[in-house]
C-alpha cells in the first residue's frame, strides 16, 4: 500500500471534471479564416520586443522520448474538454492519439520506478510536440534521467537517498505532503500554470499546491550562496539571451532540511543545499513553449546535466483553486500512517 501513496494523492487531487468555462484573452489569440486557433503563428512580443510567455500553459509531450525502450513510455497529460495543439510549427490542431503509453504495472498497481505515470491515468492524452534529436533528453514524470543514456550522474550520496525514498513508496514527497515542490516536478505536473509576464517580474502561479515562483528580470544579480535566507522555489533572476530567457536560481531548502525537501522527480532524486538550477525558456511559437532546465550540484550529481520539458498554450482558460492544506489527512485516511 505505501508504495502507491504519492499516485493515490495524485489521483485524487487533480480535477478532472470540473473545469472554468472559456473567458476572452486580454491579448488577440491567432485565428484563421474559419476562426479555429492558429497554434503555429508566430509569438507574440511585448512592448519592448521581447517574447512573451504569459498565458495558461499545460505541459505537453515532446515524442518519441529517449530510452523508450529501457524506461517504459513517457506519460501523456491533457486537459479535459480541450483540443489539441498543432504540432510544432504545423498548421491545424493534431487529433489526439490513442490512449496509452503508461508506464509499467505490477500486481495491478503502480510501480514507483516505472516510466510513465505509473499506470494512473489522469487526464485525457494530447498530441505530442515532434521530438527535436539535436535538442538534450526529454524529462519524465517519475524520473528525471529516464530518457538520458545510463540514467542520472548521482553521487554516492544522492543514491542512498533516493534508494530511502524509493523504498518508503516516495511517502515524503512534497506533493503527496501539500508543500512546495522542485521545478521540474513542477514542470512535469498535468495541472496547469499560469505565467505572467511584467517589465521586473515573471510571476509563474502553479495551479498544483498553489505553487508561486518569482523570478526577477530587473537586473539584479543572482546573490552569494547562503546570503539570502533560503526558499522553497529559491532566488530567481532573469536575463533575456536573444529571444531565450535565461533564468538562474540558488538559495534553495535542500535535501538537508527535511525528508520533504530536494526533491527533483517523483521516484525522489535529490538536490542539495548548494543546487544552482539554470532554466532556458524559449516560446517557438504562440502554442509552443519550451524549458531546457540545467542542474548544478555536485553534492548531488558527479556532473551537470540538462532536460528538457514542453508546454503547450490553453487559451481562453483559467486556473482552478487547488488548496492543499488537510494538514496530510489523507494519509491517515488510507492508513498510510
Amino acid at each position: 500500500m505505501k508504495q502507491f501513496v504519492f499516485c493515490l494523492v495524485i489521483a485524487s487531487s487533480v480535477t478532472v471534471t470540473a473545469q472554468w468555462g472559456k473567458v476572452p484573452e486580454p491579448t488577440p489569440v491567432p485565428r484563421d479564416a474559419k476562426g479555429q486557433i492558429r497554434y503555429d503563428a508566430p509569438a507574440p512580443r511585448t512592448a519592448d520586443g521581447k517574447p512573451d510567455f504569459s498565458g495558461m500553459w499545460m505541459r505537453a509531450n515532446s515524442a518519441p522520448p529517449r530510452g523508450q525502450g529501457a524506461g517504459g513510455r513517457q506519460g501523456q497529460a491533457g486537459r479535459q474538454g480541450g483540443q489539441a495543439p498543432a504540432a510544432a510549427q504545423g498548421g491545424a490542431a493534431a487529433p489526439a492519439p490513442a490512449a496509452g503509453a503508461q508506464g509499467p504495472t505490477t500486481g495491478g498497481g503502480p510501480q514507483p520506478g516505472g516510466g510513465g505515470r505509473g499506470g494512473v491515468s489522469l487526464e485525457p492524452s494530447t498530441a505530442a510536440f515532434p521530438y527535436d534529436p539535436k535538442g538534450p533528453p526529454v524529462a519524465a514524470f517519475f524520473e528525471a534521467g529516464q530518457n538520458m543514456e545510463g540514467g542520472l550522474p548521482y553521487t554516492p550520496w544522492a543514491a542512498e537517498l533516493r534508494k530511502q525514498r524509493l523504498a518508503l513508496g516516495a511517502r515524503d514527497n512534497p506533493d503527496a505532503m501539500c508543500l512546495p515542490m522542485g521545478f521540474l516536478q513542477f514542470h512535469q505536473q498535468p495541472q496547469p500554470r499560469r505565467i505572467y509576464q511584467l517589465p521586473h517580474v515573471l510571476l509563474i502561479e502553479y495551479e498544483a499546491n498553489y505553487g508561486l515562483r518569482h523570478i526577477y528580470l530587473d537586473g539584479r544579480k543572482l546573490p552569494p550562496q547562503g546570503e539570502p535566507q533560503p526558499f522553497w522555489y529559491g532566488y530567481s533572476v532573469g536575463r533575456w539571451d536573444g529571444n531565450d530567457l535565461v533564468v538562474e536560481t540558488n538559495n534553495l531548502r535542500g535535501a538537508e532540511d527535511g525528508p520533504s525537501d530536494g526533491w527533483m522527480d517523483v521516484n525522489g532524486s535529490p538536490y542539495s543545499r548548494e543546487a544552482k538550477f539554470t532554466e532556458r525558456f524559449r516560446r517557438l511559437s504562440y502554442g509552443q513553449l519550451q524549458v531546457d532546465l540545467t542542474i548544478d550540484d555536485p553534492k548531488s550529481y558527479t556532473k551537470p546535466w540538462t532536460v528538457r520539458v514542453d508546454f503547450r498554450i490553453r487559451p481562453e482558460e483559467e486556473l482552478i483553486e487547488f488548496v492543499c492544506n488537510e494538514n496530510q489527512q489523507f494519509r491517515k485516511m488510507i492508513k498510510i500512517d
